[in-house]
């Protein structure tokens, strides 16, 4: 078994149990991609097994802390097992889940949802490229489902030296799926889709935002970086009055009217704009238009702490021209999907908008990712996806 020792003092993460190990803390040592090393501290002492990635900066990924622990075959199955048994306990109202979250469930760069009688994997890191076809048994024995289909397509993969890869690992059919959420229907390609063809993480904001609109019965409602349409159909199903969907992609905005049409809604209760947010949202304020409850839900701007201070002032400046365009006693739901942005930085950003747009708001609510997203006590950095719903103050 090969071995990588660290240098003195890099071994207090994984002391923690903390899984990553960067290239900066390596003395020495090293192995193929995706091979499984011992990881030692400084002076030999076993610290952990790991999968080894030669290119990317997280240079090593813990599998186990127990130096008894065989990583093989087995070892891979018996962690989707334990995943998947894991979402029995987690209250999720659909048939489309997260059932594995990379390193949240002990299989670092594993994403697998499922949509139906559907499995859809991205293998984001060496380790589990190395054990690809051992992985994909498993997950279909644990589930008792017969397709699985392969989404490695992120850029991610490139920081592990692999190249993307797509297409049917287990079985075949069609790509195009129906899911239920929250006793909706939504349609999604999984090989065409965004991550593995949808946005599980915000099913539960989803719903919290039907719930408002219900509650406070939102008339008009503006839906930014709408994709398919999910907080649109949401809002209609709260029984709000209109709703406006912005989105800079014609296809994904051809979707979501087919969500309104699937869901039985007025087709007249729903605008859809093919045009960039930003510049709309600008050209409203220019015409006056104001809105009681909008949803900012941006694509991932900074997916590291390195960017974070350009995504700042992107977020900012959405978020000041939101809030110049809710009106008094009206309601913003605004998200940061950024794993470089903290819960934190993401309240000061918001906070600074504010006092830009000279508007000052009640913070009702944090939102998170569905609990099938999960960030465990020894992994925060499983928290990647953080919300806030603000009424603005009269």
């Amino acid at each position: 078994m090969k071995s990588i020792r660290l240098r003195e003092g890099k071994e207090r993460s994984l002391a923690r149990h903390h899984p990553w190990v960067f290239d900066s803390a390596i003395a020495k040592g090293g192995a193929d991609a995706g091979e499984t090393v011992r990881v030692e501290s400084s002076q030999g002492q076993f610290l952990a097994w790991a999968a080894f990635s030669p290119t990317s900066k997280i240079r090593a990924r813990a599998w186990s802390f127990d130096e008894a622990q065989r990583i093989d075959a087995a070892f891979m199955a018996q962690r989707c097992r334990e995943a998947v048994k894991a979402r029995e306990g987690f209250d999720i109202a659909s048939d489309g889940l997260r059932i594995v979250h990379g390193e949240s469930d002990g299989l670092p760069g594993l994403i697998v949802d499922r949509y139906g009688d559907t499995l859809v994997a991205q293998f984001l890191s060496a380790g589990v490229e190395r054990w690809k076809a051992p992985i994909a048994d498993a997950l279909l024995e644990c589930t008792g489902l017969a397709r699985l289909y392969e989404r490695s397509d992120t850029n991610s993969r490139s920081l592990e030296g692999l190249a993307p890869a797509t297409g049917w690992l287990r079985g075949e059919g069609p790509t195009e799926v129906t899911i239920r959420e929250h006793g909706w229907q939504l349609t999604l390609d999984i090989a065409t889709g965004h991550k593995t063809g949808f946005y599980l993480d915000q099913r539960d904001s989803r719903k919290r935002f039907a719930d408002h609109a219900q509650r406070l019965k939102f008339q008009r409602v503006l839906n930014c970086y709408s994709y398919t349409g999910g907080f649109t159909v949401a809002a209609l199903a709260g029984g709000a009055a209109h709703v406006t969907s912005i989105d800079s992609s014609a296809p994904a905005l051809e979707r979501a009217a087919a969500h309104v049409q699937l869901n039985g809604f007025d087709a007249a209760r729903v605008d859809f704009v093919d045009a960039d947010v930003n510049a709309s949202l600008r050209r409203f304020i220019e015409e006056g238009r104001t809105f009681d409850a909008i949803v900012l839900d941006p694509p991932k701007l900074a997916p590291t702490a390195a960017h974070a201070e350009r995504a700042a002032r992107a977020y900012k400046d959405i978020n000041r021209l939101a809030l110049t365009l809710l009106e008094p006693g009206g309601v913003l739901f605004t998200f940061s999907c950024s794993g470089g942005i903290s819960a934190d930085l993401f309240h000061k950003i918001v906070a600074s908008a504010g006092i830009d747009a000279n508007v000052d708001g009640f913070i009702t609510e944090r939102l998170g990712a569905a609990p099938d997203h999960p960030m465990t006590l020894l992994f925060p950095e499983g928290e990647y996806l953080k919300g806030l719903v603000v009424q603005r103050r009269g």
